[in-house]
């Protein structure tokens, strides 16, 4: 499974990473101590593993596979997991602190309230 991957090593981390860092929408958000290209291609890396995880062995182990109450919560446990991984990755990213935002306000609208 882990053959087919685009990221799979440090030379394709480094790639992506430069291709990146030409983009002044992404280096506009790097620090003294950390490149913000790097810490894409590092999301990208280990999101493309926690995709994989879902859609090649949790998923399938949910709809065919796991049949007793205590082995579908458990799965259920191990996929909150994998998405709480995907979250922090989605979140440590300057460039996509927009979705949080964004997030803050769908929140506010489904419970009456209006942004202002």
């Amino acid at each position: 499974m882990n053959s087919d991957r685009l990221l799979k090593d440090m030379d394709s981390w480094k790639k992506l990473a430069e291709k990146l860092d030409r983009l002044p929408e992404v280096n506009r958000y790097d620090s003294s101590d950390e490149k913000e290209a790097w810490t894409l291609a590092h999301a990208f890396a280990d999101l493309e593993e926690s995709f994989r995880t879902f859609l090649h062995d949790q998923l399938p182990r949910l709809v065919n596979g796991e049949t007793t109450t205590a082995a579908l919560n458990d799965l259920l446990t191990e996929i909150g997991e994998e998405f709480r991984h995907i979250l922090y990755h989605i979140k440590d990213s300057k460039f996509y602190a927009y979705l949080e935002a964004s997030e803050a306000g769908s929140l506010d609208a489904s419970q009456g309230r209006r942004d202002e």
